[in-house]
């Protein structure tokens, strides 16, 4: 027992929903990309709210929802973009766990203020691992549900019963806000930096950049003044690691995300750093992007201060006080 897609496409149009971790590590030396959620923050509050690891697989999607009919109760929560999510018909929120019963039905409208969305599920996901991972790579057609996004049809089950949360009503998070129309991303800048002019730097820098119609889990193809190279933007294929930006000869900077490939032959002139990853991919086509270069060293504190505030969230929701203990008893009994 667990879920049914009922709904996977918009008139036509299928919806890019699939299953993802934070992703399949080890393999990249034999061209196999990471894959994992694009937004971890998203995905991790939605993990913690329902008191799971926050790598734990979750339902991920881009722009709409599908929609989900549940074959068994479950414990859920709901995060990232602002779907107006709904069960039977009735408006549910954003960021606090949520208990559904069997025949319920779940579905969303279109992403408000942001891009993507995560569903996570206390009884967690069943579906198999491959290499370490139940991420979908669909373009190696490995993992999730047949290394595809989800269709109509498809029917996935729990891996656990949970009866109750500790908790339960406490677990409830303000909803991040994704809408500004203007945002300072920070970076790394790149071992080839010095593949571009003095010029070049400045302008990425102090320019504005804006997200295109051109975004999906490989990449976001950006616009604005063109990157001055010293000669030429090709190179030797290397490694592409997160939030990589490559500027092809166009002069116009690419972000690399999660289902990017392996390696590539163009220019990388930084990288957006982890905990900026999330705000940069929920930024709405033509949203103001300003790159603010920072430290290695200042990078890997903000990642370690992220990585605390997540255990001692999951910690502090999960304290239970005197009353709740009792309460646990005779739920649990």
């Amino acid at each position: 027992m667990g879920i049914c897609i009922e709904k996977a496409d918009f008139y036509g149009r299928h919806i890019l929903a699939t299953i993802q971790d934070y992703g399949r590590y080890g393999y990249q030396n034999s061209g196999v990309t990471v894959s994992g959620v694009v937004d971890r923050r998203s995905a991790s509050n939605a993990n913690v709210l329902v008191n799971n690891d926050i790598r734990e697989a979750v339902i991920e999607f881009m722009l709409m929802g599908p929609t989900i009919r549940f074959t068994s109760t479950a414990h859920i929560a709901i995060t990232g973009a602002d779907f107006s999510p709904k069960i039977n018909g009735e408006p549910v929120p954003n960021y606090k766990a949520i208990k559904v019963y069997k025949d319920d039905v779940l579905e969303f409208g279109f992403a408000k203020g942001g891009v993507w969305g995560y569903i996570a599920f206390a009884e967690k996901l069943d579906v198999p691992e491959v290499m370490g991972s139940r991420s979908t790579n669909t373009r190696t057609g490995i993992g999730g549900v047949q290394g595809r996004a989800l269709e109509e049809g498809d029917n996935i089950g729990f891996r656990e019963k949970i009866k109750a949360l500790p908790n339960f009503e406490k677990r409830e998070l303000t909803p991040e806000n994704f809408a500004d129309k203007e945002k300072t991303i920070r970076v790394i800048l790149g071992l080839q930096k010095d593949a571009f002019t003095k010029k070049g730097i400045e302008t990425f820098l102090n320019g504005t950049y804006k997200p295109t119609s051109e975004c999906d889990r490989m990449g976001y193809r950006m616009e604005g003044p063109e990157i001055e190279h010293v000669d030429g933007a090709d190179i030797t294929s290397d490694g592409i690691s997160l939030g990589a930006i490559q500027v092809p000869g166009s002069g116009t900077p690419i972000v690399m995300l999660t289902d990017r490939q392996t390696t590539g032959g163009y220019t990388k002139i930084g990288t957006v750093i982890g905990i900026d990853v999330p705000e940069f991919v929920q930024s709405v086509a033509g949203t103001e992007i300003h790159f603010k270069e920072i430290s290695v060293v200042e990078a890997q504190d903000l990642y370690i201060q992220q990585f605390d505030y997540f255990s001692k969230l999951k910690d502090d929701l999960a304290k239970l006080s005197f009353w709740d203990k009792i309460k646990s008893i005779f739920v649990n009994a």
